[in-house]
């Protein structure tokens, strides 16, 4: 099935053509990167984390949104997700290979990376990340891969397939709770040092995931030749909304819990993100901008009449993804580094080679995402036509 990527309008073919101009300039940036070390960055000694994690950090939700797909369709019979859950699979293949590319250039040197196979450390939460990112992949590599096989043929599923299904529910969730527990396992960081770290990221991965499926259904409906049908993008919406009132909950959950304590360390951080701290407010316009577009985006899926409508439905979708992309990504990783343990206030602004080398990745995403997608509705296409 792989030639069917190899087939497209002019189109398809434009895109294909943008995304891998953005990646090679990305690559560059990346190489004078190698050559000139992660100081040609905006990352410093008291912020070691910054784009690159929080892009990683991002993905990895929208990988795990792939579960709210195959749950419904595999285990409570929902028949409506049966055309789409191989989009669901294919948008976490891309995005797990961006939040491996995001790790890979952010450790500087790529020697870095092999130290984590020859000398894995059980004990060490970022070598289970690797392998429960590893097996993700994996996983919905193959299930992806073999269900639009059977697909293209009109024959079920092999038997073998299904306990790989069933596996990658807890396996979805697991890559998240994995990915919380690095940050809220780092006791000298207290923005971090919270128990509902996991339930938070959680919540914001079923919220951007399908979000950013419901848009790619509307785009293939529109220019794909392909439609996932009413009943399954809006079934999606109702999770979107919930997923992201809950999100919603848990920061306001977060702010009752730290401003009502009146603990410094812990106030310190909310006070840098919504309103500054000692002149140093580089992220506050970010935060707000993120709590206007999430209530904005919660107001229109939670209306019927509204989100039955497509124009506010990919409105919405669209606030949702980049609010949650505010949240989880800026507003997660670098307020955990400002102030530092010591009081000592660091801002941190990303370069132009750093921002060139995060867009190349998702340039790269993207491009796997299209030649996937490509293959699934030319496979649609033909089954429908014959």
């Amino acid at each position: 099935m792989l030639e069917k990527a190899l087939h497209g309008s002019l189109r398809y073919w434009i895109g294909i053509a943008c995304l891998t101009l953005v990646f090679c300039a990305g690559f560059f940036f990346y190489l004078l990167q190698l050559d000139c070390g992660l100081g040609i960055t905006g990352m410093s000694r008291d912020v070691s984390w910054g784009l690159y994690i929080a892009q990683f950090t991002f993905l990895v939700g929208v990988a795990a949104s792939a579960v709210m797909l195959v749950l419904p369709y595999y285990l409570h019979d929902y028949k409506a997700f049966g055309q789409i859950t191989v989009l669901g699979e294919f948008l976490a293949v891309s995005a797990v290979v961006m939040c491996i590319l995001f790790v890979f250039v952010d450790l500087g040197r790529p020697s870095r990376v092999m130290n984590v196979l020859l000398h894995p450390q059980p004990s060490s939460l970022l070598f289970w990340d690797m392998v429960v990112l590893s097996g993700y992949l994996l996983i919905n590599l193959v299930i992806g891969w073999v269900i639009l096989s059977c697909a293209k043929k009109e024959i079920p599923p092999p038997a073998w397939a299904k306990p790989i299904i069933y596996l990658s529910i807890p396996w979805a969730i697991s890559i998240h709770t994995v990915t919380a527990f690095i940050y809220a396992g780092l006791p000298g960081r207290s923005f971090w040092l919270t128990a509902i770290m996991a339930p938070r990221f959680l919540a914001s991965a079923f919220a951007s995931g399908p979000a950013l499926l419901i848009l790619v259904c509307l785009i293939l409906k529109r220019w794909g030749r392909f439609d996932a049908g009413e009943k399954a993008v809006q079934a999606l919406a109702k999770i979107v909304a919930y997923a992201l009132a809950v999100s919603i909950f848990f920061v306001l959950v977060e702010l009752f819990t730290v401003f009502y304590s009146q603990i410094p360390e812990h106030m310190h951080h909310f006070q840098y993100l919504f309103a500054g701290l000692d002149g140093r407010h580089s992220l506050v316009a970010w935060m707000w901008a993120f709590a206007v577009l999430a209530i904005a985006a919660f107001a229109i899926l939670i209306l019927p009449g509204v989100r039955r409508q497509e124009g506010w439905l990919a409105l919405a979708c669209v606030l949702v993804f980049v609010s949650l992309w505010i949240e989880k990504g800026l507003g997660l990783v670098i307020p955990g580094f400002i102030p530092s343990p010591l009081g000592a206030i660091t801002e941190y602004t990303p370069t132009g080679p750093e921002i060139a080398i995060t867009l190349g990745v998702w340039a790269a995403g993207f491009l796997i995402l299209t030649l996937l997608y490509r293959i699934f509705t030319a496979v649609h296409f033909e089954r429908e036509n014959r």
